[in-house]
């Protein structure tokens, strides 16, 4: 208890989230930080605390919030094994530029040091997965330390922040500390840098832009699809980003992710001009630094990044501009068009070289995969989310869905599996209003699946699709193209992923014939709750492009 005059620790750190804005925070509860769920309970009204089945579902439900709102996500987890499931999180954060703020519950001061009950050194722990990790030593700290948090979430490169709190800090009396936000660094290009960039586009014959990243805003996203769109600029997107361009739109040419179009690689090698605006060019956006010369690139290299510290890091650029994306975004479209005549047949071959990805060739088994995707782009509302988890399985809804405009997609850029349903869920909570799909394989979907407990808790709606094949898909690929005929640790006896979706309160089917999948999708939505269809997949079906016949085949053919 406090006297009138005084505050807490814990209501301080409240009073700093109100102070910033925060409106929904995920959790799941611990004994560490009590005195910060009593101060939640008096302001329920203001912030909706979310309870999650696991913290790494919270750390997830957290990072698809800041995605999709553009705002921090906030996750309170306890000390320990706590702090320990949400650094797969923090670490999806850190490698997708997304902005996150982790609040940790740990041991008291005097205990530190000890080993004590769930002792871990947090600063060490996320120093290298966050972009900025301390610890509160004083109560008072508090409101500067949750501005200092947000300001680093915010600012630049997007990224995770994480503040450690001891116990006894937070329930300690101290004097009313006035919480006041920072201000949050947003870098715009220089004059000059623009001028630079309009003569490279006035002078080059195949320009190729490239999107991606964080810290992207719908009016940057309008901004950048008029830039594009006044050059007649082909433009593609980064991995899992490419909702940051409408797919429809005549100028684009595809997402440079995981196993691309070979046309859309081929493209980006015959570029003369690569403008990279938000995309760090990390592995898999070069095809593990390949698809372009380090450190030199043949390509006159623009790199438009809000990390100073990435622009060289890696690739050196002609022409390096250290901008947020809306900034960077306003400055391009207000550029007069270039003369763009010269690659106009270039630029519209390879929006044909990605028109033809999208015809998938005849399927394999008893499910055409891609023809229910493309079923579902068409009955998908042009506002709906679509959330991924890391597996072969998301070629499918990635390579057959379209997105941009108001369609959204949510995946973890950095692989992690299990992001999938609690994205979903995260999504279906936070906005009502959308229809929410999210894609899991069944390894995926183990991990995190019991999140669709939360949803129907706070009668969320998503619908989750998991693609089962009783395996470790994208392990198995890899290891019969290594190692053929060889198999051992891929294999998975799946539960049956529809019964357990019924036993926590949602709706479950399986699904096993391609003409059983739309009916299946409309008695889901129309369901009124939580949702989870699980597909049989023959395990042959390996990825949208080759089956492991294939692969096996090819791999034994090398190898004699």
């Amino acid at each position: 208890m406090t006297d009138d005059n005084s505050t807490t620790g814990g209501r301080l750190i409240v009073e700093a989230l109100l102070a910033h804005g925060v409106e929904v925070v995920f959790c799941v509860p611990g004994e560490s930080y009590l005195e910060v769920l009593d101060a939640l309970y008096e302001a329920r009204d203001k912030i909706r605390l979310v309870t999650c089945r696991h913290e790494n579902g919270a750390a997830y439900m957290a990072e698809a919030y800041a995605k999709l709102t553009g705002r921090a996500g906030v996750c309170l987890v306890t000390r320990g094994p706590g702090a320990c499931n949400a650094s797969i999180g923090i670490h999806t954060a850190f490698q997708d530029s997304t902005p996150v703020v982790l609040l940790i519950g740990q041991v008291s001061r005097p205990h530190i040091g000890r080993e004590a009950f769930q002792e871990v050194d947090f600063k060490a722990q996320f120093k290298p997965l966050s972009k900025w990790a301390d610890e509160m030593e004083k109560a008072a700290q508090a409101p500067g330390l949750i501005a200092e948090a947000f300001r680093q979430a915010l600012s630049g490169r997007p990224g995770p922040a994480v503040l450690s709190m001891p116990e006894d800090l937070l329930g300690q009396s101290c004097g009313p500390v006035e919480a006041t936000p920072m201000s949050v660094e947003r870098p715009g290009p220089k004059p000059g840098d623009m001028e630079r960039l309009h003569r490279m586009v006035a002078d080059c014959r195949r320009p190729l832009m490239m999107v991606g990243g964080g810290g992207w805003t719908a009016k940057a996203i309008r901004d950048i699809h008029a830039f594009a769109a006044a050059n007649r600029m082909a433009v593609c997107c980064s991995f899992r980003r490419h909702d940051l361009f409408d797919n429809r739109h005549p100028g684009f040419i595809g997402e440079m992710g995981i196993g691309p179009d070979p046309a859309l690689i081929e493209r980006f090698r015959e570029a003369d001009l690569l403008i990279v605006a938000g995309a760090r060019l990390g592995e898999m956006t070069t095809q593990g630094y390949t698809l372009i010369e380090a450190p030199k690139p043949r390509q006159a290299l623009v790199h438009v990044h809000p990390g100073a510290g990435e622009l060289g890091r890696v690739f050196e650029p002609v022409l390096g501009i250290h901008s947020s994306m809306p900034a960077f975004a306003e400055a391009a479209a207000a550029l007069a068009p270039a003369e763009k005549n010269r690659w106009l047949e270039w630029a519209g071959e390879a929006r044909d070289d990605y028109e033809k990805n999208r015809v998938p060739k005849p399927p394999p088994g008893r499910l055409d995969l891609a023809g229910m995707m493309t079923w579902l782009d068409g009955r998908l509302p042009d506002d709906a989310v679509v959330t991924v988890d890391a597996g072969n399985f998301a070629g499918w809804p990635q390579r057959y869905l379209t997105f941009g405009g108001g369609r959204r997609l949510l995946g973890a850029a950095n692989g992690s599996m299990g992001y999938g349903a609690p994205s979903a869920v995260a999504a279906a909570i936070v906005q009502p209003g959308r229809t929410v799909v999210g894609f899991a394989g069944d390894g995926g979907f183990a991990m995190t699946g019991i999140e669709v407990a939360t949803a129907v808790h706070y009668r969320a709606k998503p619908l989750i699709v998991v693609f089962n094949n009783s395996m470790y898909g994208t392990i198995r690929m890899h290891q019969e193209r290594r190692f053929p005929g060889r198999v051992i640790g891929t294999d998975l006896s799946a539960p049956d992923f529809a019964a357990m979706a019924r036993s926590l309160g949602a709706f479950g089917e399986r699904v096993g014939k391609t003409e059983d999948f739309a009916p299946a999708v409309e008695r889901a939505l129309k369901s009124d709750r939580a949702a989870v269809i699980e597909l049989i997949v023959d395990p042959e079906i390996i990825n949208t492009r080759t089956t492991l016949s294939e692969i096996r085949a090819r791999a034994m053919g090398e190898g004699g």
